[in-house]
């Protein structure tokens, strides 16, 4: 029987074929991905993730009929059902895009003139279960959104829920989580290796109900708990 694992599942979504075709191209010569389909538009994107079943969908923003911050919403937004790893690609390096698109769900967020070893590694960093925010992203969530994080919806927790539901360390490591440094940073400045800090991380998500480090920060921010101001 075969240790290897079956291909990722690949949805590439663009509105502009040429893309889509270097996109399919890249990824089908990957020996761990299988492109499965391609979407034009958002409300195509749509359909199709939940007709194939991808592991990773490819997201652009700008597309017809829906954009791709709202079908990113749809397929992996709180409601959504066994939802997809999003990775978002974009041209647009405007961090209200960046702060949308990972508040709809997304698992990351990449720009179309990355490298495709970057594009490529994403797709397997989110396959894995792990979010893609690079620190230099959120700390420009937190330089430029600080006041629109803070307030917290009516249906999330509040500063002192959070603080209620995990211990002083576990509080340590997600406010270091929410600076944006990596779990061997965060072992680096609490003198505990990186191996504990994965142990953290996923105990801090179970027990505040998220799916993913990316959400981690988002809710971390919408509710005070970590002030944007430097």
């Amino acid at each position: 029987m075969s240790d290897v694992p079956p291909p990722i599942r690949v949805l590439v979504c663009d509105d502009q074929a040429l893309v889509r075709t270097g996109y399919a191209t890249i990824f089908s010569a990957q020996p761990d991905m299988e492109v499965v389909g391609e979407a034009a538009n958002g409300h195509e994107a749509v359909a199709a993730a939940r007709r194939l079943r991808p592991d990773v969908v490819v997201m652009d923003i700008r597309m017809p009929l829906l954009d791709g911050i709202r079908a990113t919403a749809q397929l992996a937004g709180p409601d959504a059902e066994d939802p997809p790893k999003v990775l978002v690609v974009t041209t647009f390096n405007v961090d209200s895009h960046v702060y949308d698109a990972l508040r709809a769900g997304a698992g990351g967020f990449l720009l179309k003139d990355a490298p495709p070893a970057e594009l490529v590694n994403g797709i397997r960093t989110l396959a894995r279960g792990e979010a893609l925010l690079a620190p230099a992203v959120t700390r420009r969530l937190i330089g430029h959104f600080a006041e629109h994080l803070r307030p917290a919806d009516a249906s999330r927790p509040a500063v002192q829920d959070i603080v209620n539901a995990l211990t002083p360390r576990e509080l340590e490591v997600l406010r270091q989580i929410a600076e944006g440094l990596s779990n061997t940073e965060i072992a680096a400045a609490l003198f505990i290796t990186p191996e504990t800090v994965k142990t953290y991380v996923s105990r801090i998500l179970a027990k505040l109900g998220l799916r993913d480090r990316v959400q981690a920060v988002v809710l971390s921010y919408r509710t005070g708990l970590v002030s944007g101001t430097p």
